[in-house]
């Protein structure tokens, strides 16, 4: 007993905290994205597939915990195959479609009832291509699970005027993040759906006070116009460009609260603890000026929001790295028969939808 308790403070002070680091550079992603557009263009899309994992890998490689980068492992080839696939799918289901409304209903209802298995498979797919110092990622969630948290929640929230739905997203993230696993070992999740209240009321209050200071604005600016039709239509678009800022601004504020709750409550037992404290004002400014910029430049200047977005995140992130991390062993390494090699050249197809 003395020993094992021995082993277990040695292991806590022994433990290294580590702030997430990222090192990409807008010019320098600027030139992997650039060549992504064009040769996407110049092969109707089919590039496509190549284009997403130079991507993920320039961010992979460039962030780092504790001194190490994650990998991403996924080949074109396997990404190609799902894009393929749901090409064809959609393009039969829009031909027979146009000869019969009732099989365009129907289409359209078996792929609502089959979108948790769609969400379900990208997530084991995308984290079964990361890993971290050779172990991989894996998520264990099912369908039924899914298709609670993804489909039914949601849609019974109509009935409370959407005032459950911060308990509905919580129930959802709690699912995604507690089916993660690393070596092998699930991740642990403690949110609280007071948290979520909390953000959504936050969110609720900026999004009102934009809101009518947005009009104010709009109101003033079209009534000091000489012709009452020009300054009618002024306000009206002033506003349209309102609604789409207002929106992000709140879903930043929202996304900034979230993110911190749900990372500061997830740990991965005896291996390490994540740690967030994103600033909701530095998230704003960032996506503001992203947006900004973005409009400033014709989409010219998206290498750099997206360099921008995942450098405050990094600084915004750490993680407590204890010793049993070094001992973590890949599960899916130990067990590669032939036939495992097999059904990963068959199953390991992306059919996520980003």
């Amino acid at each position: 007993m003395d020993i094992h308790h021995s082993t277990a403070a040695t292991e806590v002070s022994s433990a290294r905290r580590s702030k997430v680091q990222f090192s990409g550079r807008g010019a320098e992603f600027f030139g992997i994205w650039i060549v992504n557009v064009l040769l996407t263009i110049v092969t109707l899309g089919i590039y496509s597939a190549w284009a997403k994992v130079r991507t993920t890998q320039y961010f992979y490689g460039h962030t780092k915990v504790d001194g190490h980068s994650f990998r991403y492992l996924a080949t074109p080839i396997q990404i190609l195959k799902g894009r393929i696939i749901a090409v064809i799918i959609f393009a039969l289901i829009s031909v027979l479609s146009a000869f019969s409304p009732v099989f365009g209903l129907i289409a359209a209802l078996v792929f609502l009832v089959a979108l948790p298995w769609l969400m379900v498979q990208g997530l084991k797919f995308n984290l079964r291509m990361t890993s971290y110092r050779n172990v991989r990622f894996g998520f264990h969630g099912t369908y039924g699970p899914a298709f609670i948290y993804y489909l039914l929640l949601p849609f019974l929230c109509i009935f409370t005027l959407y005032l459950a739905m911060p308990w509905a997203l919580k129930k959802l993230d709690h699912f995604v993040f507690s089916n993660i696993s690393f070596g092998g070992k699930q991740f642990e999740v403690n949110t609280q759906t007071s948290n979520y209240f909390q953000a959504f009321f936050v969110a609720l209050g900026v999004a009102i006070g934009l809101g009518i200071a947005c009009g104010i604005v709009a109101a003033v600016l079209g009534f000091s116009m000489p012709e009452p039709e020009a300054g009618f239509s002024l306000a009206i678009l002033l506003l349209y460009i309102a609604y789409f800022g207002v929106f992000m601004l709140v879903g930043a504020v929202y996304q900034a609260m979230i993110r911190n709750h749900l990372f500061n409550s997830t740990v991965l037992p005896d291996t390490a603890e994540l740690h967030s404290n994103l600033d909701a004002v530095d998230l704003v400014w960032v996506t503001t000026t992203n947006m900004m910029l973005i409009l400033c430049t014709l989409g010219l200047a998206y290498p750099w929001t997206k360099v921008r977005i995942a450098a405050l995140l990094a600084s915004a992130t750490e993680v407590t790295v204890y010793p049993a991390a070094d001992r973590l062993t890949d599960p899916l390494q130990q067990d590669s028969s032939a036939f495992a090699e097999q059904a990963a050249d068959l199953f390991d197809v992306d059919l996520s939808l980003t």
